[in-house]
């Protein structure tokens, strides 16, 4: 099946208002920067995404948050965004902040399958305990607070240790940026910027990648394709300026 889509305008057409999204990157790196500029063009609104972080002031997510387009975000850093730490403690924005591995476990297992599983990651806390401000008001209230978390004592490695309940996730779409990608969606990441975008992918109902350089089936070898085809539902292929187009979020120079 011939996944291509020709824009990136095309490839979002259909995502409405209130879905939930999954998006790959890490600060500035495997962002699928033209699918979420499409998606500003689009329109769509109330959205709820799941990303390690919103992106960075003017790129990535941060131009849907600057246009007040998310809902609720699932994340573990707030990052460089200013306006992200502004929406939030503003009460313009519920923010859900997770543990980073267990964000990144979250949606495999949605992938997988698997709707929960335990983890040591956050026992003992308020991850698992409850109460970490997930929204405030205008005057800096808190209005909406973490649930607590079942947790359960396991014999592992001959030690009794308590671990946390985590649901699985599964959005409606996700978005992710791919170095190499075939017409069946079979895709390849280059090095860190594979990041999040394997989880967000094998995650969601509908999967979109943006992908630097398109090769016909069969060109991938199977043992270098990171995330296989059936996960993949469309793929749009970037012109060689829109790969070109990465920034470098922090320069660091020496002089001569």
């Amino acid at each position: 099946m011939d996944k291509v889509v020709d824009t990136p305008a095309a490839a979002v057409a259909d995502i409405a208002d209130g879905s939930s999204i999954a998006v790959g990157g890490f600060g500035v790196v495997g962002v699928p920067e033209f699918l979420i500029r499409a998606l500003q063009d689009q329109g769509a609104k109330d959205l709820e995404v799941i990303s390690n972080n919103a992106g960075v002031d003017g790129r990535g997510l941060g131009i849907l948050l600057a246009d007040g387009r998310l809902r609720r975000i699932i994340a573990s850093y707030v990052g460089e965004n200013k306006e992200f730490a502004r929406q939030y403690l503003s009460g313009e924005l519920e923010v859900e902040l997770t543990p980073q591995g267990t964000l990144a476990e979250k949606l495999r297992a949605g992938g997988a399958g698997i709707p929960g599983f335990f983890t040591i990651t956050g026992a003992g806390t308020q991850v698992a305990e409850g109460g970490m401000p997930w929204k405030y008001d205008a005057d800096g209230n808190v209005v909406k607070e973490s649930p607590a978390k079942e947790t359960k004592v396991f014999n592992t490695f001959g030690e009794e240790k308590e671990y946390v309940l985590e649901k699985s996730l599964a959005p409606d779409y996700a978005l992710v940026r791919a170095a190499i990608g075939d017409r069946h969606g079979n895709l390849v990441f280059h090095s860190s910027a594979r990041n999040f975008n394997p989880p967000a992918a094998e995650s969601a109902r509908i999967t979109i990648a943006e992908v630097e350089k398109l090769v016909e089936p069969g060109e991938i070898d199977p043992d270098m394709v990171h995330v296989p085809g059936v996960f993949v539902h469309r793929v749009v292929p970037l012109t060689p300026e829109q790969v070109a187009d990465k920034p470098i979020e922090k320069r660091t120079v020496r002089e001569a």
